[in-house]
């Protein structure tokens, strides 16, 4: 079995607009994305949900007032200064405790819960190109790292489950948490990087990131005419560290078009999307370990 990421340096570049053509033209597969802080493939994919999951990690610590003895200890003990005295007593700021516990395991009354939180949703659903899964975190929520690596074993039982050869995934952002899981035990990485001076930046952060999990890259260079210099000097660059160049797109108003209608720039004849299937033609070429 396969997997390929879809990665990006930064937010905006094109990425799930790639995923969606690339989901278009895959065969056997399922479609996963793993953008849970902000996904939006599934605007154009547009999934029936089959199953619907709480996703529970991390605690809170929240006081009972009826147990407490308003000794103080917590609020002394607490790092993160998350408990306070108010009119009702003692009292956690949810926004502020980080679940570390302390105060739960160290109150004399044993009046502090320390319940799992329901962070957000996961869920396998049905779309016109084959299963997919997906999710997302409620607002304010962490752990984000923990609920792409859920989501891609979730992918992985369901592919092996239907005899399917591929997991394609719209990655997440950026180099953090998120995207460190997204990459683990990835066959290949496909970086979508615009030609500016900053998305050159970005696009050697992600290079790096790649390189350094051991994970091949293949480029492709969005909105490449804008910019044709840098575009020349990004490419120079994929030579120089040894990774594919699939090829460039245009800036084209055609795109923004797709992405009203929901459709992938695929589904349709127009000249970006036939570039993105020889991109995907040429990816199919790639030593691509399984």
């Amino acid at each position: 079995m396969r997997e390929i990421v879809v990665i990006s340096g930064k937010g905006g570049t094109g990425k799930t607009t790639v995923s969606a053509a690339f989901a278009h033209l895959a065969e056997n597969k399922v479609i996963c994305d793993l953008d849970v802080d902000a996904p939006d493939l599934h605007i154009l994919l547009d999934p029936k949900a089959r199953e619907t999951h709480a996703f529970v990690s991390g605690h809170k610590a929240e006081i009972r007032h009826d147990a407490c003895l308003s000794c103080g200890k917590c609020a002394a003990l607490c790092a993160f200064d998350a408990i306070s005295l108010n009119n009702d007593g003692y009292a956690v700021d949810p926004l502020r405790c980080e679940g570390c516990g302390v105060c739960a395991h160290l109150c004399p009354a044993k009046a502090i819960d320390f319940e799992e939180q329901h962070c957000g949703d996961w869920q396998i659903s049905d779309t016109r190109f084959g299963p997919m899964v997906h999710a997302l975190l409620f607002p304010g929520q962490e752990n984000s790292g923990k609920l792409v690596s859920l989501l891609k074993s979730e992918a992985r039982s369901l592919a092996k489950a239907q005899g399917l050869d591929t997991v394609l995934c719209d990655g997440s952002p950026g180099v953090g948490c998120p995207v460190i899981s997204s990459l683990s035990g990835a066959s290949l990485a496909v970086g979508v990087v615009e030609p500016t001076p900053s998305g050159r930046h970005d696009f050697q952060r992600v290079a790096d990131l790649c390189r350094h999990f051991r994970v091949p890259l293949a480029v492709i260079i969005n909105k490449a005419d804008l910019n044709e210099k840098e575009a020349d000097a990004m490419a120079e660059e994929c030579a120089q560290r040894g990774d594919a160049l699939l090829g460039r797109l245009p800036f084209d108003p055609v795109v923004t078009r797709a992405m009203v209608a929901r459709k992938a720039l695929t589904e349709f004849d127009n000249p970006v999307g036939n570039r993105l299937k020889d991109m995907w033609s040429a990816l199919q070429n790639l030593n691509v370990r399984r």
